[in-house]
Parts: C-alpha cells; sequence; structure tokens
C-alpha cells in the first residue's frame, strides 16, 4: 500500500456491489484491514445456497467500518439513492448472475442482472462523476468473453466477438457499456477479467467446491469432455491482489477515455485432471470419475495474458494450485466439519 493510500484511508468511502460473494467478501476483508470504510450490497438470492453467503457476511459484520444494505442492484430508484446519500469515492462492481450452463436455462436472469444492474451502477456513478466526488469504477467481466478464441494465451487485445454463452455476451456488454460512460461521460472505469477463482469461502458451483463435495460424499465426479479441458485457476489471494492494485489506480484517459481492460489469472492453464489429482492428495481420497462428452457453453481452454497487468501494476500471480487446493480443503473440512 503507498504512501497517499495509508494516509488518506480512512476518508475513503467504497460500495462493493456482490459483497456476500466469493470474491465481495475477500475484496472487503482485503479493504477493512487497510482501514477504509465499505458499504456491501448484496440481494444473497438463492442461486446458490444462501446460508453460505450469510456466514461470509458474518465475517464482515465483525467489523466496525462495514455496513450492509441488502438491496437488489436491478431496483434503480433504490440503488440510486443509496448511492446519492453515501457519496462513495469508489464502486466495486461485483454484484450478477453467474454461471455458464445456468445462463442456457434462465436467459432472462442475466439481461436483468448483468445488463439491467449494470446500468444502475453506470448511471449512480455518472451522477457522482458530475459531482466531482467519484474517482474509479472497478468492475468484474470474465474470462468468458473470449468465448470460442483459439490463440492462446487471451490477450485483451484480442478480438472477442465469438461468445459460446450468453453470460459471456452479458459481460462483453459490461465492458462496452462502462466503455460508452467512460468516453461520454468521464467515468473512469476498470474491468477485470477474472480467470475462474477458486480458495476458502469459494462458490459451490465451481469445479473445487462441486469436486470436493463429491469426493468427501463418495459419489462420482461430473467430468466434461474426458477431462481434456484446461482452466486458468486462479487463487483467491492472487485475484484481490490485482483487485487492489487496479482500484488504487484510476485508468489515465486514452484519447480521452479514461476506461481500461486487464486479464487476472494465473498465467498457467492446467488440465483438470491434474487439478482432480491434487484435489484428490490433499483430500486423501480416490475419486470416482463419471467421463461426460463436451458439455454446451464450454471452452476446451482459459489461459490469460497477463503480461498488461504486469506491466503496470507489477503484479504477478504467486499461487500453484498444489498451494491452493490444500488451503481450500482445509477450510471447507473446517468449516463443513467433515
Amino acid at each position: 500500500m503507498d504512501t497517499a493510500t495509508s494516509c488518506n484511508a480512512r476518508n475513503v468511502l467504497t460500495i462493493v456491489t456482490g459483497v456476500a460473494g466469493f470474491i465481495g467478501m475477500h475484496l472487503t476483508q482485503a479493504l477493512l484491514a487497510r482501514g477504509e470504510q465499505v458499504v456491501g450490497v448484496d440481494n444473497l438470492n438463492d442461486y446458490y445456497d444462501p446460508v453460505l453467503k450469510e456466514a461470509r457476511l458474518a465475517q464482515l459484520q465483525t467489523h466496525s467500518a462495514f455496513t450492509f444494505e441488502r438491496m437488489d442492484i436491478t431496483h434503480q430508484t433504490k440503488f440510486a439513492a443509496l448511492v446519492a446519500r453515501l457519496h462513495p469515492t469508489r464502486i466495486v462492481h461485483l454484484a450478477a448472475q453467474v454461471g455458464v450452463r445456468y445462463s442456457i436455462t434462465q436467459p432472462q436472469a442475466f439481461i436483468d442482472a448483468n445488463l439491467s444492474g449494470f446500468l444502475n451502477v453506470l448511471e449512480a456513478a455518472r451522477h457522482l462523476q458530475h459531482e466531482g466526488r467519484f474517482t474509479h469504477l472497478v468492475y468484474a467481466s470474465s474470462s468468458s468473453v473470449y468465448g470460442a478464441n483459439s490463440k492462446v494465451p487471451f490477450s485483451v487485445e484480442d478480438r472477442v466477438d465469438t461468445p459460446v454463452s450468453l453470460y459471456a455476451v452479458s459481460k462483453r456488454a459490461n465492458e462496452l457499456m462502462a466503455q460508452v460512460y467512460a468516453r461520454q461521460f468521464g467515468v473512469a472505469a476498470t474491468g477485470l477479467r477474472i480467470f475462474t477463482g477458486y480458495g476458502p469461502w469459494g462458490r459451490p458451483d465451481m469445479a473445487a467446491f462441486k469436486f470436493t463435495r463429491a469426493i468427501l460424499a463418495g459419489e462420482p465426479i461430473d467430468v466434461y469432455n474426458h477431462g481434456q479441458l484446461q482452466r486458468d485457476f486462479t487463487y483467491i489471494d492472487d485475484i484481490i491482489s490485482g483487485m487492489l492494485a487496479v482500484l488504487d489506480h484510476p485508468p489515465p484517459a486514452v484519447e480521452g477515455v479514461p476506461h481500461a481492460l486487464y486479464n487476472i489469472g494465473n498465467h498457467q492453464p492446467e488440465l483438470l485432471l491434474r487439478f482432480i489429482e491434487v484435489l484428490a492428495q490433499a483430500l486423501d481420497r480416490t475419486p470416482r470419475l463419471n467421463l461426460l462428452p463436451m458439455q454446451p457453453g464450454d471452452v476446451l481452454t482459459t489461459y490469460a495474458d497477463t503480461t498488461p497487468l504486469q506491466r503496470d501494476f507489477d503484479w504477478r500471480s504467486t499461487t500453484t494450485i498444489e498451494q491452493g487446493l490444500p488451503r481450500f480443503v482445509a477450510w471447507y473440512r473446517e468449516h463443513y466439519q467433515v
């Protein structure tokens, strides 16, 4: 943390949407540890177990500098009133409907949360910008925007016009929406294309969590494309260190547009079968594999080119799956007493 951030931390108020989510909880903990004030917003929906979200929230509510507002960001009037009352310095927008496969069966949920909801966030940021109270909007995009791109590693300079899911479409739309608000209204915004996060307090619909539950229960694991998939698994601590670096430095206006995009990934894709092997070793169990064909909406490989983040912020991921998965397993066993 630089000197300016240290000195002014108590004067910084950040709104974090999706605060009860996996990344939202960890980012908020990091901001609070720096002495900043955070107001968290979440609707605690039931896409996955709300009890886990409430448990994450309980971790944050022990901090006096944290305030929670239960709210759906699609309620434009309520969210605008909250922002107008708080006058935040920054907004970190993590609230979204997630899940590539879920977007196939529930497309409307993605339009409502990821497009209409994000528009409400942008409008709030625009009004703050006009009042001169605002410095930076950081929002979560996704590695899913790369879709069927065959060139690896994925670079933010690549064209991203071959999406394979409506979720990917919604995240790419967010990037374009933010770029327009940066151009038209001067809203400084940075989008982060996050690659397959995992770690303690992770999401139950993600691989580490699903596979751990199944292995401990003696149930088979569904492994798509017969395990011949590669993912750039990124440990939560590395994601948060990258987010903090970006958050503290609003992007300069390039040709009058203060908008930037970065990949946050491990820069090291792992074969899914290797991921399962390391996880099983940490659990000291033998997994049962249900090998299946490729699933609609999936891609063969995700692989982040993180050169721009390294160049601009001297950031590098440092956690391998051999280090990160045992930490996740230790948390899982403790949290669920198994």
